[in-house]
């Protein structure tokens, strides 16, 4: 351990009287809303909410497209999100004009990615919600991402994401440590995903992580790695890279945890320099310049800046300084572990086409 990270855990440490009064005030709220002192709104409609109980990088985002891949050829679907970091308020749907600042950086990676599907924000869900059935009469289901705290409105499914490296069952309350919901709460869930795992993960581990975690009867538990796919130009995705070992990389970043990221380079380029921003970080010309500074110094002719596509839609705006720089997104995706991605398909598929077949389709709300 580095001093930084010793400095920075040791007073975490020092903070634990504050994480002591925010889990009390979290515990006071789920009391209210599981006595219904508090309401949820249940909507007669098919919602499926994507969340975790820690902050930080779980894989939300991936989880979301996930979905959205599953699920658009056989129904309409959107995805409402808080819009984080955007400088706009309230609800919006996302449009051909939209832009990352409108609605935020991850609901506009979705917006370029499926434009055939619909992308709102909206901080109150439970208000985006019927604003979002009402702009878009025809849909079929919702995918709420990061919204499994946010208790105001009670999804039909939810899908609960915990990283490997830094499960809900070992860890404690901010600001000591990331959880910003009770442990118990994952007895909400429908799912629970055991992410970011070793691609190697035994069927002896995945038994000691299951007796770990102790789902709740009805409850299932998957386990995924992150899948990366091959890098594209950021401005033509025609444009691919194949690493072949010899070249630099200059990677720049402004996510939760990009330690995976920078273990996957390790093993794919011959040396890698990092740029690394906080999450969500809006680039402005002066971070451009920065990065173009630090590329044209790495000697090496054979190499590439790479980004992630989270931070590729906040890049695009510099379309004219960064055309002539051989800048490459890398796509990420959920694998899933011991031949169970079909099992948990199924699972989602079910809940939305069991509710069309033994429901009416008009929306109802319930309190």
């Amino acid at each position: 351990m580095n001093f930084n990270a010793f400095f920075l855990k040791s007073f975490r440490v020092l903070l634990l009287p504050f994480a002591i009064i925010y889990g009390l005030v979290v515990a006071i709220r789920n009391y209210l809303y599981d006595t219904n002192r508090l309401k949820s709104t249940t909507f007669n409609f098919p919602i499926i909410c994507v969340g975790n109980l820690a902050v930080g990088g779980t894989g939300k985002s991936p989880m979301v497209e996930y979905l959205v891949r599953l699920l658009k050829d056989e129904f309409e679907v959107a995805t409402l999100s808080r819009g984080y970091k955007r400088k706009t308020k309230g609800y919006v749907l996302a449009s051909s004009t939209t832009t990352a600042l409108e609605i935020g950086d991850e609901p506009m990676q979705f917006h370029l990615k499926f434009p055939e599907v619909a992308v709102a924000v909206g901080e109150e869900r439970i208000v985006a919600v019927p604003h979002l059935l009402q702009d878009k009469p025809t849909l079929q289901t919702i995918i709420l991402d990061d919204a499994f705290q946010h208790r105001a409105i009670n999804p039909g499914y939810n899908v609960l994401l915990t990283e490997y490296a830094n499960r809900f069952t070992h860890d404690i309350f901010l600001p000591t440590g990331d959880l910003r919901d009770e442990r118990k709460s994952y007895k909400r869930a429908n799912i629970i995903i055991v992410t970011k795992c070793p691609a190697d993960l035994d069927e002896k581990q995945k038994k000691k992580l299951l007796y770990e975690i102790h789902a709740w009867p009805g409850q299932q538990v998957y386990f995924t790695t992150i899948d990366y796919g091959t890098p594209y130009h950021i401005f033509d995705k025609q444009k691919t890279w194949n690493f072949t070992g010899e070249e630099e990389v200059l990677l720049v970043c402004g996510i939760a945890n990009p330690k995976p990221l920078k273990d996957y380079l390790h093993n794919k380029a011959h040396t890698y320099y990092q740029l690394n921003f906080s999450d969500h970080h809006i680039f402005n010309i002066d971070d451009l310049n920065n990065i173009k500074k630090k590329f044209d110094g790495i000697e090496l002719e054979n190499k590439i800046i790479l980004t992630t596509e989270k931070d590729a839609v906040r890049f695009v705006k510099f379309d004219k300084e960064l055309s002539e720089l051989p800048v490459y997104v890398l796509p990420i995706t959920h694998k899933f572990l011991f031949n169970e991605g079909e099992t948990f398909d199924t699972s989602v598929l079910s809940y939305i086409r069991n509710h069309y077949k033994n429901k009416e389709t008009n929306v109802e709300i319930k309190y």
